[in-house]
C-alpha cells in the first residue's frame, strides 16, 4: 500500500511515531466494530485528507492481518460522510468528489446541520463509531480521547481520533503537512493559494504571512505561498476570520452602553499573604481597570493551591465579567495558578504545542516533555491573545486572564497590549473612558452624608466616592460617569445645598 511504503521509507522518526500511533488506532476501531459500523467524517480539508489517507492504511493493514494477504485493496468500503454547505468553498467541494471518484469513497452527502443530519444519519444505518479528524487545540476537543463517546444531548456514538495529538506546521518537524507531503497526496488547492486553516467563505481569507511582495507583477492580485511554507506553526489559525478577542461575557450589546463592567483582580502568592513582598501589581491593576471604566468588586489574596484558586476562581468568574489572576505562573511546585483555573472550569490541563513553541523560543529545548509544566493549558478553554511586543502571549480562558506579569513594568506592557488587543477586537464599551470629577471640602462626614444620599438616588448612573488621605485631612468626593453633563449636573446639584465655595474642583 503507498502510504504504508511511503512513511516506511521515511527518515523522518516523529512522522513515523505519529503514523504507527494513528494506525494503532484505527486498527483497533476496527477490531472492535464491523466495517458496517464504522463511518468517516470527511469535509475535504488537510486534517481529513490525513485522515482519509490514514483510513486506507489503516484499512489495509487490517485486511492484511485477517487474509494474510500481501495484495492491494480494490476499495475503500468505510461509509465516507459529507455534510456539503453552501457557505463551503467551491474548491472543497469540487475536492471531496474528486477524492471520493479516486479512491471509490462510499460518500454520503448530507445537506442538514451537523446534528439533525447525523442523527438521521444513525437512524437509518447501524453506525456505532465515526472517524474524526479532531487535532488538540480544535473547539471540539475539548475532553477528548482517542475514544470519546459523544456529548449528551446528541445522538449515542464513538468518537474515534487517530490524529488527536497531530500539529501543523512543517519546518519545525510536525506532523500534518509532513505526512501530506511525504505521501505525495493531493490536497484541497485552496492550501496552495495561502489558505492555512479553511472555514466557510464567510470567516476564512488566505493567511497574510504567507503574503508575496512580487514587484514584478503587473496583476494588482495578492499572491501567496503554499501553506505548507508558514514558518511559525502557530499562526495556523492566522487566515481565520474571527471574533478578536472579547474580554467580558457575552451579553446584548444595547443593554452593554449603560452597564458597568465588573471586574475581580486575583493574587496568587504565599508570599503576599506571610508579609514577604508587598503587592504592587494589585494596586496597579486597579488603577488601570478603573481608567478604563470598569468597576473593580473585588480583590483577593490566595495561597498556593490548586484548590484555593480553584474555589476563588469559580466564585469569581460567576459573578464578574472578567477576572484577572496573577502569580503563581511557571514551572515550580508553587505555580498553581492554571492547575486552579482548569479546575475552576471542570476541564483538565492539556499540553499546547502553539504555546509551547513560544517556550521554546525562551528556554530552549529545556521546554519539551514532561520537563515543561509551562506549556500545560486548561483544555479546550485556553485562547492565547497574540501582540508583537510580548515574547509570549497572554492566556485568556473565557472571562479569566492569567497575567505573567511579577512587575509593574512587566504589567504595563501586558496592559498596553491588551488594550490593544481588545480594541481590535471591537470592545467599545471596555475601552470607553469613564470620566470623572473630584471635589474637596472641608465639611465633616455628618454634614456631607444625607446630602451625598440623596444625591445617589437622583443621579443613578454616576458613582459616587468618598475617602481621606489622613483622619485630619480634608474629604475627597470622587464623582465618575460616561456622560460629562451628568457629572456637571450632579456637582451643581451638590453645591447649590451648600453656600458657595465649600467644594472645591481637585486638579
Amino acid at each position: 500500500m503507498e502510504i504504508d511504503k511511503a512513511i516506511g521509507e521515511s527518515d523522518d522518526k516523529r512522522l513515523k511515531t505519529k503514523y504507527n500511533n494513528a494506525i494503532f488506532v484505527i486498527r483497533r476501531a476496527l477490531s472492535l466494530y464491523s466495517i458496517e459500523e464504522v463511518a468517516f467524517s470527511f469535509n475535504g480539508g488537510k486534517d481529513s485528507t490525513v485522515l482519509l489517507h490514514l483510513l486506507r492504511a489503516g484499512y489495509f493493514l487490517h485486511k492484511k492481518e485477517l487474509t494474510c494477504s500481501n495484495g492491494g485493496i480494490s476499495n475503500f468500503p468505510v461509509r465516507t460522510i459529507y455534510f456539503e454547505s453552501p457557505s463551503a468553498f467551491t474548491e472543497i467541494n469540487s475536492f471531496t468528489y474528486d477524492a471520493a471518484q479516486t479512491y471509490d469513497l462510499q460518500l454520503d452527502i448530507i445537506r442538514q446541520d451537523f446534528k439533525s443530519g447525523l442523527e438521521a444519519l444513525l437512524k437509518a444505518n447501524p453506525i456505532r463509531a465515526i472517524f474524526l479528524g479532531v487535532r488538540i487545540g480544535d473547539p471540539t476537543a475539548v475532553g477528548q480521547e482517542q475514544f470519546s463517546p459523544s456529548s449528551p444531548g446528541w445522538p449515542p456514538f464513538m468518537r474515534v481520533n487517530p490524529i488527536l495529538d497531530w500539529s501543523y506546521s512543517l519546518c519545525l518537524c510536525r506532523d500534518v503537512w509532513a505526512f501530506l507531503l511525504t505521501c505525495k497526496v493531493k490536497y484541497c488547492s485552496l492550501y496552495d493559494q495561502g489558505y492555512t486553516s479553511i472555514g466557510s467563505i464567510h470567516d476564512t481569507v488566505p493567511n497574510a504571512l504567507l503574503s508575496v511582495n512580487d514587484t514584478t507583477s503587473s496583476s494588482k492580485q495578492k499572491l501567496f505561498k503554499p501553506a505548507y511554507l508558514l514558518s511559525d506553526g502557530r499562526l495556523e489559525r492566522a487566515g481565520r476570520v474571527k471574533k478578536n478577542a472579547s474580554i467580558k461575557n457575552d451579553r446584548d450589546s444595547d443593554s452593554q452602553k449603560n452597564e458597568v463592567l465588573l471586574a475581580s483582580v486575583i493574587a496568587v502568592g504565599d508570599e503576599i499573604l506571610s508579609g514577604t513582598v508587598e503587592d504592587q501589581l494589585g494596586l496597579s491593576l486597579c488603577k488601570k481597570l478603573a481608567s478604563v471604566g470598569w468597576s473593580v468588586h473585588q480583590t483577593s489574596v490566595i495561597r498556593n493551591d490548586i484548590d484555593s484558586v480553584s474555589e476563588e476562581v469559580d466564585r469569581q468568574r460567576s459573578i464578574c465579567d472578567m477576572v484577572f489572576i496573577y502569580g503563581g505562573v511557571g514551572p515550580l511546585h508553587s505555580d498553581v495558578t492554571l492547575a486552579g483555573v482548569a479546575k475552576a472550569f471542570g476541564v483538565r490541563l492539556a499540553p499546547d504545542e502553539e504555546f509551547e513553541e513560544y517556550l521554546r523560543h525562551l528556554i530552549s529545548e529545556q521546554c519539551t516533555g514532561d520537563r515543561n509544566e509551562m506549556a500545560q493549558l486548561p483544555e479546550g478553554i485556553t485562547e492565547l491573545l497574540h501582540h508583537e511586543k510580548l515574547s509570549v502571549p497572554l492566556i485568556k480562558c473565557r472571562n479569566v486572564i492569567v497575567l505573567a506579569a511579577t512587575n509593574t513594568e512587566e504589567l504595563d506592557k501586558e496592559w498596553e497590549c491588551l488594550t490593544e488587543l481588545t480594541k481590535l477586537g471591537g470592545s467599545a464599551s471596555l475601552m470607553e473612558l469613564y470620566t470623572s470629577r473630584r471635589l474637596i471640602t472641608s465639611l465633616t462626614d455628618v454634614e456631607v452624608a444625607e446630602p451625598l444620599t440623596k444625591l445617589g438616588l437622583e443621579f443613578p448612573d454616576i458613582y459616587l466616592g468618598c475617602y481621606r488621605k489622613s483622619r485630619q485631612a480634608p474629604i475627597i468626593i470622587n464623582l465618575k460617569g460616561k456622560d460629562n453633563a451628568r457629572i456637571d449636573s450632579a456637582v451643581q446639584t451638590l453645591c447649590k445645598r451648600f453656600k458657595e465655595g465649600v467644594f472645591v474642583d481637585m486638579k
